[in-house]
């Protein structure tokens, strides 16, 4: 069987730390899949977050993000009340969008790798728009370069 093969990347700009509960455990004993795309978004909240956006307000007028595609490789198991640590990429960049590449980390064991591709997306017209220049300027910012 073929596997979906995914990197790590060589830099990381945005780091979230989150404990796992026991809503995140699945009957298997420890996190289950949909627990870990839960997480994910969670990740990807908190670094839009931290540059002043949201997901509906991307720095354009009703211009947000929405997922078009997701990806995951799973390394290792991760357990109850075990800290987790989803480190975030942003790169690829397309006229109306750009990839989030994630690595999950307890400790030094690598959990998982996943990308998602996200779409920057006008909420009033229903129709993919471009990235808006406040959010490669506040990712500028953050990461000392131009990402264009």
């Amino acid at each position: 069987m073929s596997r979906i093969k995914l990197t790590i990347q060589r830099e990381y700009e945005f780091r979230h730390t989150i404990t796992l509960q026991p809503r995140d455990i699945n009957y298997g004993g420890h996190m289950g899949n949909d627990a870990l795309v839960s997480l994910l978004g969670t990740a990807r909240v908190a670094m839009l977050h931290s540059m002043g956006f949201t997901e509906l307000h991307l720095g354009g007028h009703k211009t947000g993000v929405i997922m078009s595609d997701l990806s995951v490789n799973f390394k290792a198991e991760a357990f109850m009340l075990e800290e987790l640590h989803i480190d975030t990429h942003v790169g690829e960049f397309t006229r109306t969008g750009f990839r989030l590449f994630h690595r999950v980390t307890r400790g030094e064991t690598l959990v998982a790798l996943a990308e998602t591709g996200m779409v920057t997306f006008d909420y009033v017209s229903r129709r993919p728009s471009p990235v808006p220049g406040a959010f490669f300027n506040a990712l500028a910012l953050r990461t000392g370069k131009d990402p264009r």
